[in-house]
């Protein structure tokens, strides 16, 4: 596991000559990424769910397909794309430009001060088209040019300056009103979703070892939500592509793993902190979805980054 600083290494997929390939977050670019649209959206782009934020800056015609609602897209915009819902891009103007970047929730806020989820940039059901005019569309041109040469830089707190490129972008973003070119009905399914993931993040971060996570189970959030826990397993599936008990496994692993690298808990208090009975059960369940149990992979990290028994920001 190597730390953030890593992607400095790394040359730019903006750089001339640079190789045509799938756009994705590597080994060394493990939270960030910069590209530009015209060597990647020129084909059709399949429909599946991803597992990074997106954010494109949009020129040339197409049509964005993205849950179940499609749009026209006939003139500058802005993409906003969440991990939990799958999109796909039908190129129409053979001119395709831009830009977009790749980035992971913990590259955005190290601190864990700031969830995505809960943005109304990112947020499931949100709509996440924004048109801009010629003045925005030179603003946000600019700054993912500031992105790609930055990118290429040796300049020590690269990431902090990339990481206040983007929230730039968000918050330039968060000015504007959201265009929407259709018209889609209440959907209950994606309501009871949106309540399910608001529910969840609103249990966290952790800031004690008690009294715990109050809700730990698919029942447990079925009942809060007034569904048969069967119903709530179904839309959520159907929505965002895994299951309740997933959503809940990952979301618990990842504030372990916060709470183990930012904290100077013992194992015990982070197991009562997320509402293990026991801590034998958080051990076995850390283990089985990292492959590690918390102590090694607590030193592991630490190790990785040069500072053995040191509370640091890695990459997770």
């Amino acid at each position: 596991m190597a730390p953030y600083a890593s992607i400095a290494s790394t040359p730019s997929p903006l750089s001339p000559g640079a190789a045509l390939a799938t756009p994705q977050l590597t080994a060394a670019t493990s939270r960030f990424n910069v590209f530009e649209r015209g060597q990647f959206c020129r084909q059709p782009v399949s429909y599946s769910r991803r597992d990074f934020y997106k954010i494109s800056l949009v020129t040339g015609t197409g049509r964005l397909n993205y849950a179940t609602r499609a749009i026209l897209l006939d003139r500058p915009a802005l993409l906003f794309s969440n991990p939990l819902v799958p999109y796909s891009w039908e190129p129409i103007s053979a001119e395709q430009g831009g830009y977009f970047c790749l980035f992971t929730e913990g590259f955005l806020s190290p601190d864990r001060s700031v969830s995505l989820q809960e943005s109304p940039l990112f947020k499931v059901n949100s709509d996440p088209v924004y048109f801009v005019n010629d003045e925005q569309l030179a603003t946000f041109s600019q700054l993912f040019r500031k992105m790609a040469a930055e990118m290429e830089s040796g300049y020590v707190h690269k990431q902090d300056l990339l990481r206040t490129y983007v929230q730039l972008l968000l918050h330039e973003a968060l000015k504007m009103q959201p265009h929407t070119a259709y018209h889609q009905p209440p959907n209950a399914t994606a309501r009871l979703v949106s309540l399910f993931m608001e529910l969840l993040e609103r249990q966290f971060p952790i800031d004690a070892p008690a009294p715990g996570l109050q809700l730990r189970t698919p029942g447990d959030f079925a009942n809060q939500l007034s569904v048969h826990v069967n119903h709530l397993n179904r839309a959520v599936r159907e929505t965002t592509g895994k299951t309740t008990g997933t959503h809940l496994a990952e979301r618990v692993v990842t504030e372990a793993k916060a709470l183990l690298l930012h904290t100077s808990w013992g194992t015990a208090e982070i197991a009562y902190g997320l509402g293990f009975e026991y801590p034998n059960y958080f051990n076995n369940f850390f283990k089985k979805h990292t492959g590690h149990a918390p102590t090694t992979w607590r030193e592991q990290a630490c190790a990785a980054a040069g500072e053995p028994g040191k509370v640091l920001v890695v990459v997770q």
